[in-house]
């Protein structure tokens, strides 16, 4: 099997993309990087209202029917329990395949969003059989949650991890995997990375909820801190009440390295699907903590993940949800 290239990220014209012209193709190896042409976005982008979608260009049909579908969806997020990491992985991967064979066969393309730290190593039983021959790669669009604002070769990128561990050993088209631009500053990443999700809103390559108008991804993956934190939005810092941007940057980060961009709860919550993967005995005063009975009025960002028309599920093994009472265990 023929592994995947590097993506594109957002510097210059592509002659030969139909999609996104101002994409161009990252070198063969996040080791190896080329100095950037003029970027798309230097500058603060002066309005981010959300888009609405056009009379003269209609939302797909099957935009109506997914927003019924989730309309029945519980609210409730489901919490699966796991005796180990190698059972979780092994469910994740088949909860992952089946969801890219549905929106694939109902929309022909699979937008997927990952994170940093261990999801990528829960991702590794998709890179075997029966999974690895039977899903359509070619059908993914490939995004991350969050990034540290570093180079693509750094030992902190997430698409590194993302690359090294995953990416590099699929063949998804390099088109169809959107890193950040590491030329700019943390504010013009931002900028730049949302830019690239309303073009491919316009284009119909990402999903458009009629509910508020933000882009809807058809799966996100999101790991959890110790802490509490999920993508780059931590505990009591402004960023977690951040509701007008899509894309927004970090640069007091309580966690090493201090400049990040990341995804707003807005965008995270209007994703069709979530999964919540958390392993080891250090995250379960969090898991507690988001999944208790017990109301707070300054909740964890772990428990500020709550799809507004989506589905939620906890993938957790033993050693996290130790604390909790309700364990629906496998």
């Amino acid at each position: 099997m023929e592994s995947a290239a590097p993506p594109r990220s957002f510097y210059a014209p592509l002659a030969h993309s139909h999609r996104l012209p101002f994409l161009t193709n990252l070198p063969s190896s996040p080791a190896k990087t080329h100095r950037p042409l003029q970027p798309l976005i230097a500058r603060k982008i002066p309005s981010l209202s959300p888009i609405v979608a056009s009379p003269t260009e209609p939302l797909r049909s099957h935009r109506t029917a997914a927003m019924a579908e989730a309309s029945i969806r519980s609210e409730k997020p489901k919490h699966i329990v796991f005796k180990g990491e190698e059972e979780l992985s092994k469910s994740l991967a088949k909860y992952t395949a089946d969801l890219s064979e549905k929106f694939v066969r109902e929309r022909g393309a699979f937008t997927v969003v990952l994170s940093g730290g261990s999801l990528i190593k829960s991702l590794r039983k998709l890179l075997e059989a029966p999974f690895v021959d039977s899903i359509e790669w070619a059908r993914w669009h490939v995004f991350w949650v969050d990034e540290r604002v570093v180079k693509k070769d750094h030992p902190d990128s997430n698409y590194k991890l993302a690359f090294d561990g995953f990416l590099s050993k699929v063949p998804i088209p390099p088109g169809h995997v959107y890193a950040i631009n590491d030329a700019l500053s943390p504010e013009g990443a931002a900028n730049d990375y949302e830019a690239c999700l309303r073009q491919l809103v316009k284009t119909e390559v990402l999903e458009l909820s009629k509910d508020n108008g933000l882009p809807k991804f058809d799966l996100m993956l999101l790991g959890m801190g110790p802490d509490g934190h999920v993508a780059s939005l931590f505990p009591r810092h402004p960023l977690v009440k951040e509701n007008q941007r899509w894309v927004t940057f970090i640069e007091d980060s309580p966690k090493p390295p201090p400049q990040r961009i990341t995804f707003t709860f807005p965008v995270i919550n209007s994703s069709s699907y979530i999964a919540q993967v958390v392993c080891g005995s250090n995250k379960a005063a969090a898991v507690h903590n988001a999944l208790g009975t017990e109301k707070t009025s300054d909740p964890l960002p772990a428990a500020m993940v709550t799809p507004r028309d989506g589905e939620l599920t906890w993938f957790l093994d033993e050693a996290a949800a130790s604390l909790l009472q309700d364990k629906a265990s496998l």
